[in-house]
């Protein structure tokens, strides 16, 4: 285990480093002038000048990639050009808000999508499970910004039970949880589908398997037979989609955050976008990466640790 641990890590390095590589040629390729942006239409030459090196766009693209690695691992994520705050203080300061979306996100729809998916499985066939299936393939074709618009429609503005807008009053839980309702239902109600589909190919899949024939031939209930052995070993994909679904769900609060004008680190991304706030963007980037390709080596240790199997084959 300890060995499997190592080369995942080493994998994890290697794909941080392509992908901000990547997506640091993908900003610098954007149209338009940082400079102008920032220092407006009647900077002189001088002031552009002194900004474009304080930025280091003076230099080849190489030059400025290596150095911006170099920066990283000492910890620097470079400064933001307008209020000349630290890049990681004010990455920091919005990732709580996306990660309190993304948790409950994934909390209610793993609780809503694998039982359902497991239910699903054990009624094979029936009314109830096409139902189901109806249900989860509806789920997945449903943009998250499309159940943003309607749920903020729907349950703030026509009905108003829950607020619109903000993330609530600092220090009052029961505020800060009821504005993460609404934006926490677009950005998980698409993987309750997920879930349940895949839980429930898993449970099929494993319910025909040997072991399963002899549990139920030596006469052991069938409540037990699904919970302490079928869900246990159809719960490891869920554990890497899990895994994955953290990772996409930044992608996805992203709209929520737009939407429900939350902060947060979508929000962030997208503004400093706009305005071409280059040391924004590449700091803010390369952290949601790494948070990325974090949650996907954790889920991926875990399931390594539930099933010996896949150890191997890496």
């Amino acid at each position: 285990m300890g060995f499997y641990i190592i080369k995942r890590l080493g994998l994890a390095a290697i794909i941080v480093v392509i992908a901000v590589s990547l997506l640091y040629g993908m900003i610098h390729a954007v149209p338009g002038d940082p400079l102008s942006i920032v220092l407006g239409p009647r900077a002189t030459p001088e002031m552009r000048a002194e900004l474009n090196e304080r930025l280091g766009l003076d230099k080849p693209f190489i030059v400025q990639l290596v150095t911006f690695f170099f920066n990283v691992m000492r910890g620097d994520l470079g400064t933001d050009v307008f209020s000349e705050r630290p890049v990681s203080e004010i990455f920091f300061s919005q990732l709580p808000f996306t990660i309190g979306l993304i948790f409950l996100a994934i909390g209610w729809s793993a609780a809503v999508g694998i039982p359902l998916g497991c239910y699903s499985a054990i009624r094979r066939n029936t009314w109830i499970d096409k139902l189901t299936g109806v249900f989860s393939v509806g789920t997945i074709t449903i943009p998250s910004f499309v159940v943003a618009l309607y749920s903020l429609l729907i349950f703030a503005v026509h009905l108003k039970w829950l607020p619109a807008i903000g993330a609530g009053n600092e220090g009052d839980l029961l505020d800060q949880f009821k504005h993460l309702i609404l934006p926490s239902l677009a950005v998980g109600l698409g993987w309750v589908g997920y879930l349940a589909r895949l839980v429930r190919a898993s449970m099929l899949e494993v319910l025909g398997e040997n072991h399963i024939r002899t549990a139920r031939a030596f006469g052991l209930p069938e409540r037990t037979i699904v919970l302490s052995y079928a869900l246990r070993l159809a719960i490891l994909p869920t554990v890497a989609l899990l895994g994955v679904g953290i990772g996409y769900m930044l992608s996805g609060a992203v709209f929520a955050e737009i939407v429900f004008a939350r902060p947060g680190v979508g929000k962030l991304i997208f503004d400093a976008v706009i305005t071409r706030n280059y040391p924004v963007v590449m700091g803010s980037v390369i952290m949601t990466t790494i948070l990325f390709v974090l949650s996907t080596t954790i889920a991926d240790l875990i399931s390594a640790f539930l099933d010996p199997r896949i150890r191997e084959n890496l």
